[in-house]
């Protein structure tokens, strides 16, 4: 995201990796950081896990899809690298902005 939630709040190395981890083990994780109180209250690892938890809720439905029509391994791959790059950045303690799903999750309220 171009803004940050709380430009006040320190990101520690604990949530980078929960931001990374959110990313490449979607959709499990980033529900498992939404039950847990001392995670969710962290604005950096919140924002991440809710992309994170939609962005895999999304890619999942996609390649199901698109496994009847074409080979479902070539957009798995495509998949898994998306959501690692997402992870990565993720990692390097910034705020992205996946096209559509950041505004989703504005919008809903989230984050």
């Amino acid at each position: 995201m171009s803004e940050q939630v709380n430009p006040t709040s320190e990101i520690t190395s604990d949530d980078k990796l929960w931001a990374l981890l959110s990313y490449i083990l979607t959709p499990i994780v980033p529900i498992i950081v939404l039950l847990l109180e001392e995670k969710k209250n962290r604005p950096f690892i919140k924002v991440h896990a809710m992309q994170a938890l939609v962005l895999g809720i999304v890619l999942w439905i996609v390649n199901i899809i698109l496994s009847f029509v074409i080979i479902g391994l070539c957009t798995s791959v495509l998949t898994l690298v998306l959501l690692i790059y997402y992870g990565i950045k993720a990692y390097q303690g910034e705020y992205i902005e996946i096209p559509v799903v950041t505004n989703f999750v504005k919008n809903q309220g989230w984050v």
